[in-house]
């Protein structure tokens, strides 16, 4: 039951998820094996990317970023929702719900600059395959990650300010299963009218930038694979770049019917559907996505399962090797 309270609010109480109890056990077995699976996905191919010198390049050093996000990104929400479904405990503070709000704007803020970073990079290795090396040299990719994080951050920063600067003093019942925007600013008792236009403004200057980048990009490759004489390398330069123009229209399409619209059209039951899409599927799908689409990547999972085994076997042995040494010699 949503608390009401006349006040200022000082907590909030998340009434997004299902209070059947079978309903409850069902999602919170489904989302924990979702959380784990994108977590050892994830984790994965950062080891791969950080341990395999066959991926120390530019598209890979992005890719490691992009599995960082979706480690993140799932854990700024998943594991209260777990504690919802499971101990019922709903409630979270006023500051809890802040920051929950700031990091996930953070990061899916951050995971739009990187995708249009990613587009150019593919642009670069395709249209200047040459010059490739030369032109995203590792200052410029570390200079180019350092700045989607930092924009990110900002971003978010400002879309936290302006929403957390409402005054709340009625219903505190978030119906999401964790905070966001667009449920959040349907609770305030003040006029968000004007703050609604300054987000849609900010988000839409943006996250455009972005999108026109990626698009662009993208047009440049299309053109550049099309002249191409071989047919073997149409094949190569398309497999190379599907992988992310596959995660870019997940993610795109999720996030733009989630943020770019304002709150009168918020639909809960539809934003439930399409928050789970982007907050748990898509970071799900992305290392799925690019280690069954890319070679490179299954080849660095292949070395890294056999190194895993052989360090196993090792350690197998000396255990062996110190329990005989240890063993009473028979008299």
């Amino acid at each position: 039951m949503q608390r009401l309270n006349l006040s200022t609010v000082s907590e909030f109480v998340l009434v997004g998820l299902s209070d059947a109890p079978e309903v409850r056990f069902l999602l919170f077995v489904l989302f924990l094996i979702i959380y784990l699976a994108t977590m050892a996905g994830n984790i994965t191919i950062l080891v791969a990317m950080s341990t395999d010198t066959h991926l120390h390049n530019p598209m890979y050093f992005f890719l490691g970023n992009l599995s960082l996000l979706d480690v993140l990104c799932p854990t700024i929400t998943v594991p209260k929702m777990l504690e919802v479904l499971l101990l019922e405990n709903k409630v979270i503070s006023f500051t809890g719900c802040m920051f929950q709000l700031f990091f996930l704007i953070d990061v899916v803020g951050t995971e739009i600059f990187l995708l249009a970073v990613m587009a150019y990079d593919r642009y670069v290795a395709i249209c200047h395959p040459l010059q490739y090396m030369n032109i995203v040299s590792l200052k410029l990719c570390a200079h180019l990650a350092i700045g989607t994080w930092v924009v990110g951050f900002f971003n978010s920063l400002l879309h936290t300010s302006l929403v957390f600067t409402l005054s709340f003093c009625g219903s505190n019942g978030v119906d999401q299963y964790y905070c966001d925007i667009p449920p959040v600013l349907a609770l305030s008792c003040s006029p968000t009218y004007s703050r609604e236009l300054v987000i849609l403004l900010i988000a839409g200057v943006l996250g455009s930038g972005a999108f026109v980048v990626t698009v662009v990009s993208y047009l440049y490759i299309l053109v550049a694979i099309l002249s191409m004489s071989s047919s073997e390398s149409r094949h190569k330069a398309f497999s190379t770049c599907g992988s992310h123009l596959t995660v870019v229209c997940l993610f795109y399409g999720t996030t733009i019917c989630t943020y770019v619209r304002p709150s009168s059209t918020y639909s809960p039951n539809q934003d439930r559907i399409v928050s789970m899409l982007y907050g748990t599927l898509t970071p799900l799908l992305n290392p799925i996505i690019y280690s069954l689409r890319n070679k490179e990547v299954k080849c660095a999972l292949r070395r890294l399962i056999s190194q895993v085994r052989a360090a196993l076997r090792r350690q197998e042995h000396l255990s062996q090797s110190l329990a005989s040494s240890r063993a009473p010699a028979v008299g």
